[in-house]
């Protein structure tokens, strides 16, 4: 009897080590599917409310100065609200990370998205092309060092009505 408890005792030892063995790469990788998931979210929640604001402006001309929604458009990107109420969508997005650019505003912008026209007769077709530039990417958990990692500009253009 006394050597069999001597034999399970030895099995115990084995089996912490077996856990302390395999529980380092478990717990890198369930991380590395949160980090990856956070990205992800933030991600498609920028692309959803610049999307919005692109939608927002098509539908004004932008050589009206008095009733072009630009403000309102940045602030639905960055709070998901046309008035900036409420919190921000994505932590760090500020509303200086979000370009316009239409035949009027041009600053920060390639010269494809504005005046295009698709033959020699017909007329000038506007797009509106929004877009956030910059953002860094707010990580969740720490444990990864992915300080650096900035997305590529996300953007969505529209024809503008007018």
């Amino acid at each position: 009897m006394r050597k069999h408890t001597r034999s399970i005792r030895k099995m115990q030892g084995a089996v912490a080590v077996e856990f302390a063995l395999l529980a380092v790469p478990l717990i890198t990788l369930l991380l590395g599917i949160a980090e990856f998931g956070n990205a992800f979210y933030q991600y498609n929640t920028m692309v959803k409310s610049v999307r919005d604001a692109t939608r927002l402006l098509s539908a004004y001309d932008p050589t009206d100065t008095t009733d072009y929604p630009m403000a309102q458009a940045k602030c639905l990107v960055v709070y998901g609200t046309p008035d900036c109420s409420g919190s921000v969508l994505v932590p760090g997005l500020t509303t200086n990370q979000v370009v316009i650019c239409d035949q009027v505003n041009t600053t920060g912008c390639s010269g494809q998205y504005k005046n295009v026209q698709t033959t020699p007769a017909a007329e000038t077709l506007n797009l509106v092309q929004v877009k956030v530039s910059g953002y860094p990417y707010t990580q969740i958990t720490g444990f990864f060092n992915l300080g650096g990692l900035v997305f590529g500009d996300i953007s969505c253009v529209m024809r503008q009505v007018l």
